[in-house]
């Protein structure tokens, strides 16, 4: 099995976790990136096996599947245990909805976020301050949702879950960029620590700390 995977990719970063979870030996092959250049030139791999031309892409013998939430769900059905996805259907789909809108609401603006402060200062150039400032008011109302979802729960599907990955890596990528979860969550915090313990969330966190050390 082998993973075509970037260095900065939250996206890479879920699919690489997973795999760490359940113990699936597999071959990362990190793809071209820079702070100023993003992933260029495109590997011939991701080229071929994805239309978006987007990692992670999985090859796992004659099978190529690209978008993290379709390959966490082959990870599951290949390898059950330990799960990743609740056992009830009913929880099961909320679950499988809360990743979705980690992917395509909590992060829609940080990725935005990245737009306007990271790449314009890598360049040498003013950000926008007014759009940041908007940018990181919606990740704080985002995170207020998220703080009634949890409630008093240990992680956010009842179990540890894809929707925990998700939104720890997103939370993760918000506080770098200077929109971190307020300290009055107390509840998100301490999720934060239970999800951050984890070896394979700490691995991997600090693998993509180091990255982006090496970008500054």
């Amino acid at each position: 099995m082998e993973l075509y995977s970037g260095p900065l990719s939250l996206f890479s970063a879920k699919v690489r976790i997973a795999l760490e979870e359940k113990s699936i030996p597999f071959e990362l092959i990190d793809v071209p990136w820079s702070a100023t250049g993003g992933y260029s030139p495109k590997h011939p791999m991701v080229e071929r096996l994805n239309p978006k031309l987007q990692v992670p892409v999985l090859v796992d013998g004659d099978l190529g599947l690209y978008d993290s939430t379709i390959i966490l769900e082959y990870l599951e059905e290949l390898v059950p245990e330990p799960r990743l996805y609740p056992s009830d259907r009913n929880e099961r789909a909320r679950c499988r909805q809360l990743e979705l809108e980690s992917d395509e609401v909590h992060f829609a603006p940080v990725r935005e976020l990245i737009g306007v402060s990271f790449y314009p200062r890598q360049r040498g150039e003013a950000p926008d301050e007014q759009r940041e400032a908007e940018l990181k008011a919606q990740i704080a109302a985002y995170h207020e949702r998220l703080a009634d979802h949890l409630g008093g729960q240990e992680f956010l599907c009842g179990e540890f879950s894809v929707a925990d990955v998700s939104h720890y890596l997103t939370a993760f990528f918000a506080a770098g960029f200077g929109a971190a979860i307020d300290p009055g969550h107390e509840n998100l915090h301490a999720w934060l620590r239970r999800v951050g313990a984890r070896p394979s969330v700490a691995r991997d966190v600090a693998q993509m700390t180091r990255a982006l050390a090496e970008t500054s």
